[in-house]
């Protein structure tokens, strides 16, 4: 049987080291991460908000009242409004930086929206587990309104092989490898991203004040060709 000395483990930043020589430490290598990416951009609320509001009055002139088994309101599409040209075009490059650091080729090729819609949570609304498909490849949302006891975002375990194995967890308040899901409370002004295929869901809503975010899925194409110069007709000799 192997022995191996008592060692103290120290604190260094927010990383606990010890002093177990290098023999007895194992490698760890972290491979296939998935990613949630969070920005305060409070800048863009008033008017992300005049014009939310203005897609939700259109359509509760056809839908007065939310359905009272799914209590969610879904506005049109709203990224074509100039009045939120400003934090359309902050989602759209941002994403295809965020794809660029995650080790993408993005030259040549550009982000664009696929949709961007507002959603209103009323009481007791909720959306189960479940991603974007339809060549969406990042996803993210935009929070306007946020009550006391709104819905949490759920960003689940995107692993289906992991899931038939998982054994209990020591403290699910603990964000660790046995997790297989993590909550996020959001903020007005709170801007997320992540990837399409990373699942996701929000809790029931338990406020009768509405939670109000715009919901944004982006695509990816090739950059349009930038138009060359006339060249001047050749000179027949």
């Amino acid at each position: 049987m192997n022995t191996y000395e008592t060692v103290t483990p120290t604190i260094v930043g927010e990383s606990i080291q010890t002093s177990l020589p290098p023999k007895d430490a194992l490698a760890s290598y972290h491979y296939f991460p998935s990613a949630v990416y969070m920005i305060d951009k409070p800048e863009f609320l008033a008017s992300a908000r005049e014009v939310s509001t203005k897609f939700l009055k259109e359509l509760k002139k056809t839908q007065p009242q939310p359905n009272q088994i799914y209590p969610l309101l879904q506005t049109a599409n709203m990224f074509l409004d100039p009045k939120i040209a400003g934090l359309a075009s902050y989602i759209v490059q941002t994403g295809w930086n965020i794809l660029s650091e995650q080790g993408h080729n993005m030259q040549g090729l550009t982000t664009y929206f696929l949709e961007m819609w507002c959603q209103e949570f009323h009481r007791i609304g909720a959306q189960e587990e479940h991603v974007h498909g339809y060549g969406s490849q990042l996803i993210g949302f935009y929070f306007l309104d946020v009550p006391k006891d709104s819905s949490r975002i759920v960003i689940h375990d995107p692993r289906p092989a992991r899931k038939q194995i998982n054994l209990p967890e020591t403290n699910m308040n603990n964000a660790t490898y046995g997790s297989t899901m993590i909550n996020f409370q959001p903020q007005p002004g709170q801007l997320f991203f992540t990837n399409s295929w990373l699942p996701h869901s929000f809790t029931r809503h338990a406020n009768k004040a509405p939670l109000r975010f715009i919901h944004f899925n982006l695509g990816v194409m090739a950059a349009p060709q930038q138009a060359q110069p006339a060249q001047p007709p050749a000179t027949v000799v």
